[in-house]
């Protein structure tokens, strides 16, 4: 995951050791984001026809991290604006990101991959320090994809902290969350798994969240609680590393260490089985997004 324009870093799994269990997900009546006494600073609800570049920056890479199996790439196949059916249930258009299968995908570095998959950002063009950060999404279900929704400080990793908002690796039932700092990197004990009711699951609409606060980061599914880390939790492992700003990343990546520890696939690609690979094919690997937002009181 990016610390600076042109270096990728080692990030964190989700451990299986702390688990919180949530109700199914409050209905939402509409796909528009809740009024409240706080202050919008940043809002994207992409309901132009392409994606807003003073907002968004998007992301290419030339090599393999994690060892996952894509290349990001800027190309509108494989992250859009839609208004047609993806975009059913939401408040006006989606962000689109869909992977494709292309063996022997060269990048500008001579660095080989069979898959693409885009992925944006907002560093330096919209920071916050405290507030609440939002999405309100859709995410596909099948072994390997890993999709994300973060934020990051900018500099040296992991020294400037990671907020995992949300993560997931495919698996339909389960959204997972974690904070990266000096002494809580990699495989960080500051982790946590929500799991989903059957019939309200990833692939359906879900607004994920983080209240961040000088002395804690409370992590939400639809506004319900799925797990709370305070700085006295923080400093027991390390530094706390979130008093600096931060900008968002969204991004779809594809197999990879965190996958495969989940799942064990090393065949056809590591942590991607065939199944996975033939749904990209068909282009049912999208991730949607509704909307993103930040708010400060």
């Amino acid at each position: 995951m990016i610390v600076s324009k042109n270096k990728l870093v080692l990030t964190g799994f989700i451990l299986l050791g702390s688990i919180s269990v949530y109700a199914q997900a409050t209905k939402i009546k509409s796909a528009q984001p809740k009024a409240s006494n706080q202050k919008v600073v940043f809002f994207d609800d992409f309901s132009g026809s392409k994606l807003d570049r003073s907002k968004w920056n998007v992301v290419v890479t030339g090599f393999h991290v994690n060892n996952e199996q894509q290349a990001y790439v800027d190309s509108s196949a494989t992250l859009y604006i839609s208004h047609k059916t993806e975009a059913a249930g939401a408040n006006k258009g989606v962000l689109v990101i869909e992977p494709k299968y292309s063996p022997g995908f060269v990048t500008k570095d001579g660095k080989k991959f069979d898959f693409l998959s885009g992925r944006m950002d907002t560093r330096k063009k919209v920071e916050f320090q405290y507030g609440t950060a939002s999405a309100r999404m859709k995410l596909p279900e099948g072994a390997g994809f890993w999709p994300a929704f973060w934020a990051m400080g900018d500099g040296k990793w992991p020294d400037i902290g990671e907020i995992d908002i949300m993560e997931n690796v495919g698996e339909p039932d389960w959204t997972g969350i974690a904070l990266h700092g000096p002494g809580y990197s990699g495989e960080t004990p500051l982790v946590n798994k929500g799991f989903l009711k059957p019939g309200n699951d990833i692939t359906k609409w879900h607004v994920y969240s983080v209240d961040w606060t000088k002395d804690s980061l409370v992590f939400k599914v639809d506004d319900a609680i799925v797990y709370r880390a305070t700085r006295p939790m923080v400093e027991h492992y390390g530094k706390w590393s979130f008093d600096n700003p931060k900008y968002l990343i969204v991004n779809l990546a594809l197999g990879g260490a965190y996958p495969f520890k989940t799942n064990g696939v090393k065949t056809p690609y590591n942590g991607i089985p065939e199944a996975t690979v033939q749904k990209i094919k068909d282009g049912q690997g999208k991730v949607l997004v509704d909307w993103v937002k930040v708010t400060k009181r």
